[in-house]
């Protein structure tokens, strides 16, 4: 397979990972909100630099009212921008005289820069369509995105499709599975080369800010509103059978609320380097999600269930095999994969998503 090499994405992509808990400890950063509207109308910006000496942050903010920061002693920078109106602006952070675009910015992810080295993943096939869709989030209270990608001449065909949900790891966002995940170029080639069924691939954005576990309230806004929409707005079938679900990394814990709080909505569900929440007591988690009660009716009603993992170097291999264990305990049957050996990475998520999608919907 050829290789999308990436620079800051990968990097990107372990960072969150670790951000998950697989790795190190909390910081301030975990849940920070890096610009908030304060009740008085002034605008609070925030950002995690414990080693810096000066911080500063510039864009179309008034110039004649400069913002002063100043160090908190958890390693946060606070600053206020006073007398700013309503309205669209654009900022960046200055980090000890470097430029620094806002981490913690709902778009952030998509700032990283990629690298295609060699042929990559475009190809002369015909191409499907990738959208933006914005909806409100009844279970959030706000408006949320997600991309939608849908096969070479679905515009003018009459079929209903098939729907797989695709999620992407902490730290990134829906734009990471289209962009580094080269998701909709993988799918344009299999469907051109007739090895997976025509369908409809919603890429939601997995990523809450501002709350300390972001995925219960995921799984219940997949619900109340990602699959309401979907099923709403585009020609697509609405039975089980017709429904996979999959994620990476934290995603792959979400993949799991949704299938475990709710089997009878899929029978396709995938798992990428992933398990149940680090450092909680797999046991427990599993009786959360009422893994045992549920097993028989899982096995009878999952056409797959997998999980994978990119080797030993991935960084989700231990946390991975505990939860397998516990699943061996609680009865439920699944396949596990190793479908690279590229540890936690996009390069073993992109070969993930091109094993799973000539399984699904057949």
């Amino acid at each position: 397979m050829k290789k999308l090499l990436v620079v800051t994405a990968l990097l990107a992509s372990c960072v969150a990972a670790s951000a998950q808990g697989w790795m190190r400890q909390p910081t301030p950063n975990d849940t920070l909100q890096s610009v908030r509207v304060l009740s008085n109308g002034n605008v609070l910006f925030q950002i995690y630099a414990p080693k810096a000496s000066q911080v500063s942050v510039s864009g179309d903010l008034p110039w004649n009212k400069p913002i002063k920061f100043e160090k908190q002693e958890n390693g946060v920078w606070q600053g206020i921008c006073e007398g700013l109106s309503d309205g669209c602006f654009r900022y960046s952070f200055m980090v000890d005289g470097v430029k620094v675009q806002d981490p913690k910015a709902p778009l952030s992810a998509e700032q990283a820069s990629v690298l295609t080295k060699g042929e990559g993943y475009i190809k002369n096939v015909p191409h499907g369509a990738l959208a933006q869709r914005y909806y409100w989030s009844e279970t959030l209270g706000e408006m949320r995105r997600m991309h939608v990608w849908t096969p070479a001449g679905y515009e003018k065909s009459a079929d209903k499709l098939p729907v797989l949900y695709l999620i992407h790891g902490g730290g990134d966002n829906d734009a990471s599975w289209p962009g580094v995940g080269a998701a909709g170029w993988i799918l344009d080639n299999l469907l051109a080369e007739g090895k997976m069924v025509p369908m409809i691939v919603v890429m939601p954005n997995g990523t809450i800010t501002g709350v300390p576990n972001e995925v219960p309230p995921f799984a219940q806004d997949m619900f109340t509103s990602i699959i309401p929409f979907v099923e709403s707005n585009y020609n697509v079938k609405t039975d089980a059978a017709s429904r996979a679900v999959a994620g990476l990394s934290m995603g792959g814990m979400e993949t799991m609320e949704v299938a475990f709080t709710h089997p009878e909505m899929f029978t396709y569900v995938w798992v990428l380097s992933s398990s149940f929440m680090p450092g909680q007591d797999p046991a427990k988690e599993s009786e959360r999600l009422n893994v045992k009660k549920n097993a028989a009716y899982m096995n009878a009603h999952f056409k797959k269930m997998v999980l994978t993992q990119g080797g030993p170097s991935d960084i989700a291999y231990k946390n991975c095999e505990n939860t397998r264990a516990q699943l061996d305990k609680d009865g439920l049957k699944y396949e596990y994969k190793e479908n690279a050996q590229e540890g936690h990475s996009w390069a073993t998520w992109r070969a993930d998503l091109q094993t799973l999608a000539p399984t699904l919907f057949k």
